[in-house]
């Protein structure tokens, strides 16, 4: 080995010892006759000082040498002088006489800081991955997704779980989201699908018998990117037999409370945590994936505004569409001028999601003052202090109403929340609010094919005890789904799995795809529960956004070692790229050119 210790390793106990370090230069100061040097690698930085005096051959390299440079450097250890300790190192309390350097290799100036947090355009990150790879941060971020990766397989591996490899190559399900295609040279005119889960395969290994199965699953969907999304994305896939619902929410809690404890420094607000069903979660919140770090509940007031004078309001209750309001903690405690600017601006905001608008109303903080805001007006003493009541409201808060289609004032909920606690400062990001949503609905209507569709997918089993009404009223069927939630986003999602071939093909028939059809695309599934399969279950983690979340970063790309940025590119490697005629011919494959874009260079 060209090192006796790491750059992290060194500390007090060490004093007199001889070693040596090898890694990069993080940081040099050249003092004349002495040159310090912060010498790097992924488990910290141990400061070396050279002298000229008595090493004048390593102070001639550590002369020469500049940021990014890798040194093996030979020395003794010795405690930093009295008052000249740093103690934002762990290793702040010794360092290195250095005695010996070799030059293992130059760099060039890198393109940008390795050694400071420095705003850096994303694109040229991409480019560059490896060297943005170096920065601590994100070698922090890359360590933690191993340590987390690690429990999880340590801990299922005592609950008996055992991993197993699906295929990436599958069959093309044009039912799912959009897929990447891959063209078979065997078979001229098909098409493999990279997999976009391993949904089929983990259930079939009930089918087979193992009955506690996991992978950490390479999945693929060509979707539209945003934050918390890319085209490959790596997912915890499980799957259990002989268990109900209750039996998986407790072991993915227990596994994800122990995990969080063990391998991080984030705080879980809620231990057991909070169950939220679909109706509570979209009713309270406007999305069925709620951040619940902060309040801003929206209360349905639509008894109280259906008397109020407000005519928008009468009618609207008259049609069954909610009236429900937001209280902003101290919201009215700014100037008039302000006020109204900011409401303005948050009217502006719901109508970006179709709202048609949104009322306020100021509550004073001195009873003298009178009630502001256009919404006042209309409601009477008693159902004003009625509607503080309900709400909770105090003075100097401000009241936000909203009155539409239950969707659209989800919609407006939702991001009003959001929005109001990033205005606010309110979504600290070391705490984990996780949460389970449940009870969803099995189905969904689907306007424009004007049939029934799957909320989750088609082998989730309804509720038992609403069967009955599977056929005679569909929207009423709750399914077995859990979606695992985290501050704002989906951590993991599952269900009960449908076990016996009647019931599929009951679900089969409710969203309108015939037996024909279906045994197209999964035969081999409807043919396997022919042969004792047992009742079975299972959930999918987001690994990237589960170590987002515990690394607090605000997106998956930092925490994934080489991401693709938000069109899908591969910025270092050019990916995609084209592909040679040969390659094509071999594939049976012809470009059509686009007659809209100009041919590429």
């Amino acid at each position: 080995m060209l090192k006796t210790h790491t750059c992290g390793e060194l500390r007090p106990e060490h004093h007199g010892a001889a070693v040596k370090l090898a890694g990069w230069v993080h940081r040099r100061r050249d003092q004349g006759g002495l040159i310090f040097i912060d010498l790097r690698d992924r488990w910290g930085i141990t400061q070396v000082v050279i002298n000229q005096e008595t090493h004048p051959d390593a102070h001639k390299i550590a002369s020469d040498a500049r940021n990014e440079y890798v040194l093996q450097v030979s020395g003794n250890v010795r405690n930093r002088p009295e008052g000249t300790a740093n103690p934002e190192l762990e290793t702040g309390d010794i360092e290195v006489v250095g005695q010996e350097i070799v030059l293992l290799n130059p760099s060039l100036t890198p393109p940008f800081y390795i050694n400071k947090e420095d705003r850096i355009e994303e694109v040229r990150r991409m480019e560059y991955r490896y060297l943005d790879l170096r920065r601590p941060r994100m070698q922090s971020n890359i360590v933690l997704r191993h340590r987390i990766v690690k429990f999880v397989r340590d801990y299922l591996d005592a609950k008996g779980f055992v991993e197993i490899e699906t295929p990436i190559l599958f069959k093309t399900t044009p039912e799912g989201a959009r897929e990447f295609l891959v063209p078979s040279r065997y078979h001229v005119g098909k098409f493999y699908a990279l997999a976009q889960s391993p949904q089929q395969f983990k259930q079939l290994l009930m089918v087979s018998g193992y009955e506690r199965y996991f992978q950490f699953a390479r999945c693929f969907r060509d979707e539209d990117l945003r934050g918390e999304r890319q085209p490959e994305f790596t997912q915890l896939d499980l799957e259990m037999s002989f268990i109900e619902r209750e039996d998986m929410l407790q072991l993915i809690e227990g596994l994800v409370i122990a995990m969080v404890e063990s391998v991080t420094d984030r705080k879980l607000l809620f231990k057991p945590f909070k169950r939220l069903t679909f109706t509570e979660a979209m009713e309270t919140y406007g999305s069925d994936k709620p951040d619940l770090r902060y309040g801003l509940e929206a209360h349905d007031i639509s008894e109280i505004a259906g008397k109020s004078a407000f005519a928008a309001f009468q009618s609207n209750v008259a049609e069954g569409k909610p009236v429900k309001v937001i209280c902003v903690p101290g919201g009215a405690k700014v100037s008039g001028t302000l006020l109204r600017k900011q409401t303005g601006d948050l009217e502006t905001l719901v109508r970006s999601v179709g709202a048609k608008g949104l009322g306020w109303m100021a509550l004073p903080e001195n009873e003298a003052e009178e009630v502001k805001g256009p919404i006042g007006k209309y409601f009477t003493v008693d159902q004003k202090l009625a509607v503080m009541e309900q709400v909770g409201a105090k003075p100097g808060d401000l009241l936000l109403f909203l009155s539409d289609k239950r969707a659209v004032v989800y919609a407006a909920v939702d991001i009003l929340r959001r929005t109001l606690a990033e205005q606010m400062n309110l979504t600290d990001p070391t705490i984990l609010a996780f949460a389970w949503v449940i009870d969803f609905p099995l189905v969904e209507w689907n306007e424009e094919q004007n049939r029934w569709q799957p909320s989750h997918h088609l082998f989730t089993a309804p509720m038992w005890e609403d069967l009955p009404r599977l056929e005679s009223d569909p929207g009423s069927v709750r399914g077995q789904q859990y979606d695992l939630v985290c501050n704002g986003y989906e951590a993991a999602g599952g269900s009960i799995r449908i076990h016996k071939t009647e019931l599929q093909e009951r679900i089969l028939k409710l969203i309108g795809q015939n037996l024909e059809h279906a045994r197209k695309l999964f035969g081999h599934l409807l043919e396997a529960f022919q042969y004792g399969v047992p009742p079975h279950g299972g959930i999918a983690w987001g690994l990237d956004r589960i170590v987002m979340l515990c690394a607090g970063e605000p997106n998956i790309r930092e925490v994934i070692p080489f991401p693709k940025t938000q069109t899908g590119a591969d910025l270092m490697v050019s990916a995609p790229s084209f592909a040679t005629p040969q390659q094509l011919e071999e594939v049976h494959i012809a470009i059509v050119p686009d007659e809209d874009e100009p041919p590429e260079s």
